[in-house]
């Protein structure tokens, strides 16, 4: 099932200076502060430039921006798959009639042996409408994946690409962290989760109003990670894209229980949709309450609550 790789960098205190004491005495030369209290050690360990994680109850102010910006986004990711649905429906017309035209062409010109762009074609056309919505989020995921590697954006994909409420930004990272993996196990895990769901869930949804719950997802799904943190106080960045595919996987599963899922490296083991969305279920609410760490559990929670 889907899983969400959540990195963690430590937030280091800065060294306390050494008081000095003053002494009512007669006036001398000044003293003068150590060289080693003044130059700061080095560490083999690198450590993410974020900002010190608030502490007060007023911290909980910083949560008034993202929570506007999951509204309106969410209300604007909707309300743009309605017109694009819309449209889509007008071009389907006008497409049904230029696709008759083709096919009375391409019946008049000669064929040619070994055309790629023929074979390219067919072998999209082969694909099912909800594989062909996910290869673009595919693609992106992909791309994010090689900017980690490359060193100097390193700085701007902690600032961007992950989402962490002690950081200065915090709305774009929402999103941006959906589409953000450091690990190429956690990207192929994913994206074979998303791909094998893609044709069901948008046969139920429809490709425009899919791309809207899944956006849409990534956001909340990061809302529901921010306040968790702030509530726990555990701290830390926050990538992938779980918590908008736990999204998708609780919609299927709640529209179709009985249809039966397996593990890819377990076929042998089956198990109905609704008991598999269940045991997820159970197992990142017991995250969240035992406090573990390796996954954003929050985060899996809030997609999952937003699919069913």
């Amino acid at each position: 099932w889907p899983r969400s790789f959540q990195q963690r960098c430590g937030f280091r205190k800065a060294a306390r200076k050494p008081e000095t004491r003053k002494v009512e005495s007669e006036p001398g030369p000044p003293h003068a502060e150590s060289s080693e209290a003044a130059v700061p050690r080095r560490t083999s360990t690198p450590h993410c430039d974020q900002q010190a994680p608030p502490s007060s109850p007023r911290a909980f102010g910083r949560l008034v921006r993202p929570l506007v910006f999951t509204v309106g986004f969410t209300g604007c990711s909707f309300g743009s798959a309605a017109i694009w649905q819309y449209e889509s429906l007008k071009s389907r017309v006008q497409s049904y009639f230029d696709e008759i035209r083709a096919d009375w062409l391409e019946k008049m010109r000669p064929q040619k042996r070994g055309d790629l762009r023929k074979e390219i074609n067919q072998w999209w056309h082969s694909l099912s409408e909800g594989q062909r919505t996910v290869t673009g989020i595919i693609a992106a995921n992909a791309i994010v994946f090689c900017c980690w590697r490359v060193p100097s954006l390193q700085r701007s994909m902690m600032k961007y690409f992950t989402a962490n409420p002690a950081s200065k930004t915090l709305c774009s990272p929402m999103l941006l962290s959906t589409f953000s993996h450091f690990s190429f196990f956690h990207m192929a895990a994913n994206m074979y989760v998303l791909w094998s769901f893609s044709t069901s869930a948008v046969s139920m949804l429809g490709r425009e109003q899919f791309v809207a719950v899944y956006l849409s997802a990534g956001v909340v799904s990061s809302f529901v990670s921010y306040v968790c943190k702030m509530a726990t106080g555990r701290f830390g960045p926050s990538l992938g894209a779980s918590g908008a595919i736990m999204t998708v996987l609780a919609a299927v599963c709640t529209k179709m229980p009985e249809a039966k899922l397996a593990i890819i490296f377990l076929p042998m083991f089956t198990f109905t949709a609704a008991n598999a969305l269940k045991a997820i279920v159970a197992m990142d609410t017991a995250g969240v309450v035992l406090g573990w760490k390796f996954f954003d559990h929050a985060a899996h929670l809030g997609g999952a609550l937003f699919g069913v």
